[in-house]
C-alpha cells in the first residue's frame, strides 16, 4: 500500500495485519482521487474509520490543508501515527480515538470531503450518514465504501445519492448535500 500521488508519492504505507482488517485497494483510491484530483488542494478531510488512515494521507498529499483521522481502535490510530510520521504530515492531522458516532455528536465543523470505509455487513453506514449533512460544506462531498450488495438511499436526511462506483466487489457510492452538484 503507497500513496500514489502528490508530495509524499511513492512512501509505503503500513497497515495492521488480520482478517478484520480490509484496506482500500489502490483501484478503488485512484478512482476516488481521479474524481476530485483538481480540488483536494487547500481542503479538509475527515477520514471516518481511518484504519490506516490512507485516504486522508492521500488528500494530504494531494494538497490538502488538514485531515481529521478518528477510529475506535488504539492500534489503527498507532499505524495512522506512524504514517503521517512515513510521510511528513503529522503538523496537519489530528486524531481522535473513539467511536464515530461519538465523534459526530461532539465535532462542530465542516469538511469538504468524508471518507467512510466502516466495517461490511454491520449497518454502520445507515446509523452514520443521518448525522454527515450538518458536517459537510455545501460543495463538499461524502463517498461510503460498501459491500457491493448494500443498496444505498437515493435521498438520505439532506444527502443526495450522485454516483455509485463499482469495483469488482466493492461499490463506493457518492454523496452531495440535497441541491448541490
Amino acid at each position: 500500500m503507497r500513496v500514489i500521488t502528490g508530495s509524499a508519492r511513492g512512501r509505503k504505507l503500513i497497515t495492521l495485519e488480520g482478517n478484520d482488517v480490509r484496506p482500500t485497494t489502490g483501484r478503488v483510491k485512484e478512482a476516488i482521487f481521479s474524481s476530485i484530483q483538481f480540488e483536494t488542494e487547500g481542503s479538509v478531510v475527515l477520514d471516518l474509520f481511518a484504519g490506516s488512515g490512507q485516504l486522508g494521507i492521500e488528500a494530504l498529499s494531494r494538497g490538502a490543508k488538514n485531515a481529521v483521522f478518528v477510529d475506535n481502535s488504539k492500534k489503527s490510530l498507532e499505524i495512522v501515527k506512524k504514517n503521517l510520521y512515513i510521510t511528513g504530515f503529522t503538523d496537519k492531522a489530528e486524531m481522535y480515538n473513539m467511536n464515530s458516532s461519538d465523534f459526530l455528536k461532539i465535532i462542530d465543523r465542516k469538511f469538504d470531503f468524508i471518507f467512510l470505509d466502516p466495517p461490511y455487513n454491520k449497518g454502520i453506514l445507515a446509523e452514520i450518514l443521518p448525522q454527515l449533512s450538518k458536517n459537510l460544506n455545501s460543495d463538499g462531498r461524502i463517498f461510503c465504501e460498501h459491500e457491493q450488495n448494500l443498496i444505498m438511499p437515493e435521498e438520505f436526511y439532506g444527502l443526495s445519492l450522485k454516483k455509485t462506483y463499482k469495483y469488482g466487489k466493492i461499490r463506493v457510492s457518492l454523496y452531495c448535500l440535497s441541491g448541490e452538484e
